[in-house]
């Protein structure tokens, strides 16, 4: 498997959006999150891919008997890579043994910053993927996008971490709020402007579409493997784990050296390669940025990796 090198996407980041006071580390696991435009081809080309060094792992971790699962990172808007990356999960499940199921679990984040979000969507609502049953999590941005439906004053707050795509996407143009600065005048227009988007999207938006992120799961477990969007809080068992750490946790998660009693497969933190250790699977790997959409291949207890 190729993967792009460690750091690079930091860098590419920080040349784009400037230096940041926080660690190169931490730069390259959140600042994705603060993304409004389309990748330029310079980032992409910025990228080099090396081979991944094989990790040292002791854990030994079970999928159901039957069943070949396919768990695939943030899409962001990219229909172009989902539909690549579907096209080698056929490819891949064709091969295996009669009588294996295999099944797609999709980690969240399937909205904003890429500009083919309505496309994502309508095609996860269209069945095209019903063969292979699919299980689709919450993201913590299709959490802003729910209670973007139930807050007008949400709105220029999700746009500003990549739901003005999703907008766009579905044919509305995003008031400019930063005119909001200058005048009452002009606050009290950007307001009626935002009123006047809600209650169109509201009314526009597709209901399959609407009941696609009505029934968004928090996790799914399955044999030894616990599939969530951005991770669980260390230390809590999974009764008590908060929905807000399962979209949108970090550090906490990342950096801690705590097992779990499964293993946590996940996206939401993008890194520069598919991470893999003794605790987690992480494979948020940028796709939105980077042209590279990962998935994680559980069966028996193989674990092998597909990318775009």
């Amino acid at each position: 498997m190729m993967v792009l090198t460690r750091g690079k996407l930091a860098d590419a980041l920080r040349a784009r959006f400037g230096q940041f006071s926080r660690s190169a580390d931490a730069a390259r696991r959140n600042i994705l999150s603060q993304f409004r435009t389309s990748p330029r081809e310079e980032d992409v080309a910025a990228f080099s891919e090396t081979p991944s060094a094989p990790p040292v792992l002791q854990r030994i971790t079970q999928a159901p008997e039957g069943l070949c699962l396919y768990a695939v990172g943030d899409i962001h808007g990219r229909m172009d890579l989902l539909l690549r990356l579907v096209e080698q999960i056929d490819a891949d499940a064709a091969q295996l043994p009669e009588g294996v199921k295999p099944q797609i679990i999709f980690l969240g984040d399937y909205i904003d910053r890429g500009l083919q979000s309505r496309d994502v969507i309508e095609y996860f609502t269209s069945g095209a993927l019903d063969r292979y049953d699919p299980v689709f999590l919450l993201g913590n941005h299709e959490e802003a996008l729910l209670r973007f439906l139930q807050e007008v004053n949400f709105g220029t707050q999700w746009t500003r971490f990549g739901g003005g795509e999703t907008l766009y996407s579905y044919g509305f143009a995003p008031p400019n709020s930063r005119a909001s600065l200058n005048s009452h005048e002009e606050m009290a227009k950007v307001r009626d402007a935002w009123t006047k988007l809600w209650e169109a999207f509201r009314e526009r938006l597709p209901e399959s579409h609407l009941s696609f992120f009505q029934s968004l799961k928090p996790y799914h477990v399955a044999g030894d493997y616990l599939f969530v969007h951005a991770g669980l809080r260390p230390g809590l068992s999974l009764e008590k784990q908060s929905q807000r750490d399962m979209l949108w946790i970090r550090e906490e998660f990342l950096d801690d050296a705590l097992p779990f009693d499964h293993l946590i497969v996940h996206g939401h933190t993008p890194e520069d390669a598919i991470h893999r250790d003794d605790r987690r699977i992480g494979l948020d790997t940028g796709a939105f940025l980077t042209g590279k959409l990962s998935a994680a291949r559980l069966f028996g207890t193989d674990v092998a990796f597909l990318n775009t």
